[in-house]
């Protein structure tokens, strides 16, 4: 019975250790990413959209500003993404292949799947191209991340490109990354 014991409780202690160390082997790898600012001429971080830029409005996307780019960095990319939505997070643009030496994007970028330049978008979670501006339900406000990526490749997709498809093509590409989140409510 005591060796028994012993064996259940070396055996916890090694599970526990494995534990303990999973996390910090994660946060090493994240601390390597380089840090981007990104910036919008119409909101600052953590304050309300305007109404141009929602459903309420235009529905037109905001301008965007980002500075940092790490040197190496071939093209950017940007997500919008509403992860206050009820079903789940709410993807609201998804843009990739934008030219590294652009620093930002101007308000009301057409919704269209090339933008020229080697730009392109893909499919909201509306099932639409391009952007759609905050739309939630009456209630508490949401959160908006506008999150963009310096990645060390263009991406190589084509056709309706969803958000999953663009996650998982920039898989082990990202150089650096910044965000500007924005609040609306209903």
């Amino acid at each position: 019975m005591v060796r028994l014991l012993c064996c259940l409780i070396a055996t916890a202690t090694v599970l526990t250790s494995c534990r303990a160390t999973t996390p910090l082997k994660s946060a090493s790898l994240e601390a390597t990413r380089m840090t981007m600012t990104v910036t919008s001429a119409a909101f600052t971080d953590g304050a309300t959209i305007p109404t141009p830029y929602t459903c309420n409005g235009e529905n037109i996307s905001p301008p965007l500003t980002w500075t940092g780019v790490p040197e190496g960095a071939k093209t950017l990319a940007l997500l919008c993404e509403d992860p206050d939505a009820p079903g789940g997070t709410f993807i609201h643009g998804v843009v990739w292949n934008i030219p590294a030496e652009h620093d930002g994007l101007p308000k009301a970028i057409p919704t269209e799947a090339e933008l020229g330049n080697g730009t392109r978008q893909g499919l909201n979670s509306a099932r639409k191209v391009g952007y759609t501006g905050p739309c939630p339900p009456p209630g508490k406000p949401h959160h908006y991340h506008f999150t963009v990526y310096a990645l060390d490749r263009s991406l190589t997709l084509s056709g309706q490109v969803t958000a999953a498809q663009w996650k998982a093509a920039m898989d082990g590409h990202v150089l650096a990354e910044g965000r500007i989140t924005g609040l609306f409510e209903r």
